[in-house]
């Protein structure tokens, strides 16, 4: 049941993520520049949670020792999307979006460099077909000029992702009440964000009401609710099975392109759709697999006098 639990948490992360383009979009067109949108963003994900918190009457108490921690968590969720928005000016997005989600490949790597836990050949399986798909989705004819310096740009924000799924999965935070630890970890980011923003110019006024409303709706579906979740899955199932569940992500951002922005919808988008998709049934089938294959393997072993 706790794993039907975390396959859920995981699913409801990487569809919630991928609403990111739904608000975004409309903000760029209104002229908002990504500095300013992601202090926002973050600035009103604090208050969201900090709300939330105070009507369920729940503690922001942390002890003196989990600060550092935090800092840490916050440096990591931030350095991801700076070093993936960085990444763009390198590089075609479809390109950064499938650098970027070798992230299950680096949890995963982390995982068995730091704690020496391997995955399975399933797992394994359901990475490679993930992020083939993701790059059936991303990868354009014209895409795919990059040079190194944004590989490795991108490649970052993959780490830094994958470290921070990490550091919730294995820290002394991972039992944490999910929205206390998304709260302190917005606070650094906001403050980060804030003095990036301020380096390049100040955060930019929001234009009208329909866009406090974008900026609104982007700091609680994709940022507030992905996050909880996020940490939920993890606590369920763990950082290698959550980050793969994440293929829904670019998938979803497919399907809002398509169905709201009028994007055209090729088979080479429906191919990777499906490829995506088998990875996900292998990872929430991953022990029925192991399991049937063990029996099957068993049974047809000779067997010697």
């Amino acid at each position: 049941m706790n794993s039907l639990k975390g396959f859920f948490y995981g699913l409801a992360t990487s569809v919630t993520f991928g609403l990111i383009p739904l608000f975004t979009l409309p903000l760029m067109q209104k002229g908002m520049m990504f500095d300013s949108i992601l202090f926002y963003r973050f600035l009103f994900a604090t208050f969201a949670l900090g709300v939330m918190m105070k009507v369920k009457k729940e503690s922001f108490h942390i002890e003196l020792w989990d600060i550092p921690l935090f800092l840490l968590l916050g440096l990591f969720y931030t350095g991801s999307a700076m070093f993936l928005f960085w990444g763009y000016g390198f590089m075609g997005a479809g390109v950064a979006t499938t650098l970027h989600f070798t992230y299950p490949v680096f949890v995963t790597m982390l995982m068995w460099m730091l704690f020496r836990e391997k995955a399975s050949w399933v797992t394994w399986v359901a990475i490679l077909l993930a992020v083939y798909g993701v790059s059936e989705l991303s990868l354009k004819g014209d895409e795919l000029s990059f040079d190194v310096s944004g590989v490795i740009i991108v490649l970052l924000s993959a780490v830094c992702y994958a470290s921070y799924i990490v550091a919730v999965n294995k820290s002394r935070l991972r039992d944490m009440n999910g929205r206390k630890l998304a709260f302190y970890v917005f606070i650094v980011s906001t403050v980060m964000f804030a003095v990036k923003a301020l380096t390049n110019q100040a955060p930019q006024p929001v234009p009208d009401a329909v866009s406090v409303g974008n900026l609104v709706l982007l700091a609680v579906v994709p940022t507030v609710i992905s996050n909880i979740t996020l940490v939920l899955a993890v606590q369920h199932i763990g950082g290698t099975l959550t980050s793969v569940l994440g293929a829904m992500e670019p998938v979803t951002a497919v399907c809002i392109g398509a169905l709201i922005f009028g994007e055209s919808f090729t088979a080479q988008e429906a191919w990777g759709i499906f490829l995506i998709l088998v990875a996900v049934t292998l990872i929430v089938l991953t022990k029925t697999i192991q399991k049937t294959l063990s029996t099957v393997v068993r049974k047809i072993r000779p067997r010697h006098a």
